[in-house]
């Protein structure tokens, strides 16, 4: 049986009858709490509110106006300048280096207007109406330069790259003409040789940035350079001068020539005769050196092989140089003169002293020998010297003792710079006669065993041609001032030698060498009397330390009575003959024929003294 219990049913509402609307019960207010004693808010202020945000305002404007003063009176003229470098830009003029010019103002090194082609490679490596090909294709044809060789700079990082350099103005404005993004011209002074390798190593040459390098030019920089100016244009926005913009001009300064001793037509008859006598003897290289004995002035200073100036980046650096001051060789029977003047000047033996000659010498274990074989032999002094007898040489010293001939040795200059003050300018070798082995107690005597320049032997016979003068050898004769003005170079030191009378009787003696008896007659000139000194002498090989070769020279100067020139000519290993009075005295003659005549210096019209070589049996000097 289940059981259910039931619900109770809702009563319902009588018919007829609306039911009643409870209301809905209201939220109830949180209870008020009390306010502190003695505080009371009052929201109704407005003069406070006010108060706040003037406060706030003021704050921020004070910090306005600190940032302002900080941007227009701290940083404002940083900023000015950052504005101004956008559309005002500033070229540098350059100085106009000083020429160069020979002793008669002929012009052997100038500096004319160039320009700089210049690209901006982040405006031309994006740009697509000209491309960089485009570009590089018309440059190509004004610059005369294949394209392939444009394309790297146009396309390269950074904001400037070179494209060519020194192009003339012309040239410039073609390119210019283009009107290519980003190609620009920069005004420079390119350096120009108008005689080619004229002087080249006496000159010298500058570099890209056109300071001296080499020469001269490196010599004198400092007075060469001038002082730079500058240009400061307006331009528009895309980079071109605006006509009527701020401009503002500072005229550069031209550098100080120089006035040169050399002679343009005498270096030139030296560099000719040179070139084709190394070339006729297959000799490595050789110089020419004339001077005016006088005055210490080097009229031709000329070396082969050479270079072009203009372009010295083609020559190999070997040749860069200057051989004459630079390179070093043992002057052999050239450097007798100093031992027979030191046995003059020190009052032991005179230009008729008997010598007797034996057919080889025996000292310290060696023998010594003369050039060509002979039998006993009786000369004099003169005759030592004509016949270039090293036997006679070592004889002739022995009489008058190491010290004094070292002494004699310094005093011509050997073993020290000449004080012409040219780069790389080499003092010699010559040692004391402490550090003098054996051997060379014997050989320097006769020129073996020291080592002298080019310039030094023109020097050594230069001061006996000046009566015993020493005169310091000069290459610049004055300087040419910017107003046109020429400030002479201080005059050169003057240093007695030797006597008068020993330089007199030295030049009697090497007339003899000129003569039929002497080693030298291919040095004569018609009509001229010549004195002079041939030089064969072993030739120290580089690259071993061992003799090997020759180098062959001859030194003299004319007239011989009454001196006005002096030339030198040195051939390194020549291998068609290699004695100095075959191969270089004929040298001598060309190139000293050519001087004489070029500056009309006239034979002095005398009959030269007839010195004897030799010496009779009975010790009466004869012939």
């Amino acid at each position: 049986m289940v059981t259910t219990t039931a619900r109770p049913r809702p009563r319902s509402a009588s018919p007829g009858r609306v039911p009643r609307r409870i209301p809905a019960a209201r939220p109830q207010r949180p209870p008020r709490l009390p306010l502190p004693r003695g505080s009371r808010l009052r929201l109704a202020a407005p003069h406070r509110r006010l108060h706040a945000i003037l406060l706030a305002v003021t704050f921020v404007v004070i910090i306005f106006a600190v940032r302002l003063v900080e941007l227009q009176g701290i940083d404002g003229r940083a900023y000015a300048r950052q504005a101004t470098a956008q559309y005002l830009h500033t070229q540098t003029l350059p100085a106009p280096r000083g020429e160069i010019v020979d002793r008669d103002g002929a012009v052997l090194a100038a500096s004319v207007d160039a320009r700089d082609i210049v690209v901006d490679p982040s405006i031309t490596k994006d740009s697509t109406d000209p491309t960089p090909q485009a570009i590089a294709a018309k440059l190509a044809r004004v610059l005369h330069v294949p394209a392939s060789r444009l394309l790297g700079p146009l396309t390269g990082s950074g904001r400037f790259a070179y494209l060519a350099r020194g192009v003339t103005p012309q040239i410039a404005a073609a390119v210019l003409a283009l009107d290519l993004p980003g190609v620009a011209a920069q005004p420079v002074m390119e350096r120009v040789y108008p005689n080619g390798d004229l002087g080249a190593q006496v000159i010298g040459f500058v570099g890209t940035d056109g300071n001296g390098l080499g020469g001269l030019e490196y010599a004198y920089n400092r007075q060469l350079v001038g002082k730079p100016g500058k240009r400061t244009v307006e331009t528009g926005s895309n980079g071109t001068v605006l006509p009527d913009g701020t401009t503002a001009l500072v005229e550069p300064i031209p550098g100080v020539g120089l006035q040169l001793t050399l002679d343009r037509d005498i270096q030139w008859k030296a560099e000719q005769a040179l070139a084709a006598q190394v070339a006729a003897t297959g000799a490595e290289g050789g110089t020419v050196i004339v001077m005016r004995p006088s005055t210490g002035e080097i009229l031709a200073m000329a070396s082969v092989p050479t270079f072009d100036p203009a372009h010295p980046e083609s020559a190999p650096p070997g040749v860069l140089g200057n051989p004459a001051v630079s390179d070093v060789f043992e002057p052999g029977s050239t450097a007798k003169v100093i031992t027979m003047a030191a046995a003059i000047d020190s009052g032991i033996l005179t230009p008729t002293s008997p010598i007797d000659v034996p057919p080889t010498l025996q000292r310290v274990g060696r023998t010594f020998h003369d050039a060509e074989p002979h039998g006993e032999e009786h000369l004099t002094l003169t005759g030592v010297l004509a016949e270039s007898s090293n036997i006679g040489a070592i004889l002739a010293s022995e009489k008058i003792g190491t010290d004094r001939l070292y002494h004699y040795l310094r005093a011509f200059g050997l073993g020290e710079p000449t004080g012409l003050h040219f780069p790389g300018e080499s003092a010699g070798m010559v040692g004391t006669p402490a550090t003098w082995s054996a051997s060379q107690r014997y050989t320097i005597p006769y020129g073996q065993g020291i080592a002298v320049t080019a310039l030094q032997v023109a020097d050594v016979y230069a001061t006996i041609a000046n009566g015993g003068v020493r005169v310091t050898p000069r290459l610049v004769k004055g300087f040419l001032q910017p107003d046109g003005t020429i400030d002479p170079a201080p005059p050169p030191d003057r240093t007695r030698v030797i006597s008068a009378a020993t330089a007199a009787a030295l030049e009697q003696m090497l007339e003899a060498v000129t003569t039929d008896q002497g080693t030298a007659p291919e040095a004569r000139i018609p009509g001229y009397r010549v004195a002079g000194k041939t030089g064969t002498a072993q030739r120290v090989e580089p690259s071993c330390g061992c003799y090997r070769g020759y180098t062959a020279s001859f030194v003299g100067f004319a007239p011989a009575d009454d001196p006005q020139l002096l030339a030198l000519v040195v051939l390194d290993n020549p291998v068609n003959g290699h004695f100095g009075g075959a191969v270089a005295a004929p040298v001598f003659r060309d190139v000293m024929s050519f001087a004489l005549e070029t500056l009309k210096i006239p034979p002095t019209g005398t009959t030269p003294p007839s010195l004897p070589l030799r010496v009779s049996p009975d010790g009466r000097p004869v012939g």
